[in-house]
């Protein structure tokens, strides 16, 4: 197994990475710096677009162009032209909850979860973009991130990143309906929190585990398989990419950023090699019917 830098741009925080199966690029959103960048590692080259806010996560669309989670809702970008404008808007968003992590179901449903930026109360949610409206599939949560799949679409898993636990539920990738959710697996024993996450072909859940200097594989009972110790203290997000879809890129946080002493190395993105495991191609975002009228 081998861990590399790669060549691309330095986030403040860093977030959120997507691959692109049909361009071979990596996409990812600096959050704080308020940018989209797409990296291609053929030919060494990084496009960077910027947002009018903060931006929590990006995800591409059938139709062309992406979605992104802007602080008070989501927005189509136009990556020709670079402009933005919203899809839905999430009602009565208080000034302190920001739309943060979200990833797309295989039915095409932006699933985004919120957090509290004061990380001080359990008042974000978990929501799911279906025809142009937000509704909240989980609430009751402070740090939301890491939404994913189980490779039959039967579980959802995120994160409250706060709690430092990642929670599990069953989920109906038909009408996009959630259950109840239970805690899946806890993270203080790995040294740090839960963030971004993906899942890869066998089901194991792998998850950056930020203050923890960590990548963990969990296996779809809860128990560690794997961990794998990182160049800095705060990864933020895992996705497989590659032509094969088995190399692991990794973002990370500048300490700075968050008041915290420098590292070298933190904001960059990172790719492991030779882990044995391959990812599953990530969606793109449709305009799905509703299972119910959006709250």
């Amino acid at each position: 197994m081998r861990i590399a830098r790669v060549e691309t741009t330095t986030c403040l925080l860093g977030e959120g990475p997507v691959w692109d199966v049909e361009d071979q690029a990596l996409y990812f959103v600096d959050i704080f710096g308020r940018k989209v960048h797409r990296h291609r590692p053929d030919d060494g080259t990084t496009q960077t677009w910027d947002m009018p806010s903060k931006v929590g996560s990006v995800a591409l669309h059938r139709d062309g162009g992406a979605v992104v989670a802007l602080a008070e809702g989501v927005h189509m970008l136009d990556l020709t032209t670079g402009s933005s404008e919203p899809i839905a808007l999430v009602p009565d968003l208080p000034a302190r909850i920001a739309l943060n992590d979200g990833k797309v179901d295989r039915r095409g449903r932006f699933v985004v979860g919120t957090t509290d930026t004061e990380i001080a109360a359990p008042i974000a949610a978990l929501y799911s973009l279906e025809a142009g409206g937000l509704r909240i599939l989980q609430a009751g949560l402070t740090v939301c991130n890491g939404p994913c799949w189980s490779p039959d679409d039967r579980v959802l898993y995120f994160a409250d990143s706060f709690e430092r636990r990642i929670h599990a539920c069953d989920y109906d990738i038909e009408t996009g309906d959630a259950g109840d959710r239970r805690v899946f697996a806890e993270t203080s024993g790995l040294g740090g929190i839960p963030d971004g996450a993906t899942v890869d072909t066998e089901g194991l859940l792998w998850v950056a585990i930020c203050e923890g200097g960590k990548v963990a594989a969990f296996s779809p009972d809860g128990t560690v398989e794997q961990s794998i110790d990182l160049p800095v203290t705060y990864p933020s997000s895992v996705t497989f990419g590659g032509p094969g879809l088995d190399l692991l890129y990794v973002t990370s946080i500048d300490p700075r950023a968050i008041g915290r002493p420098a590292e070298p190395g933190g904001g960059d993105t990172y790719v492991l090699e030779g882990l044995g495991a391959r990812g599953i191609e990530q969606p793109r975002y449709a305009a799905v019917s509703a299972a119910r009228p959006a709250p």
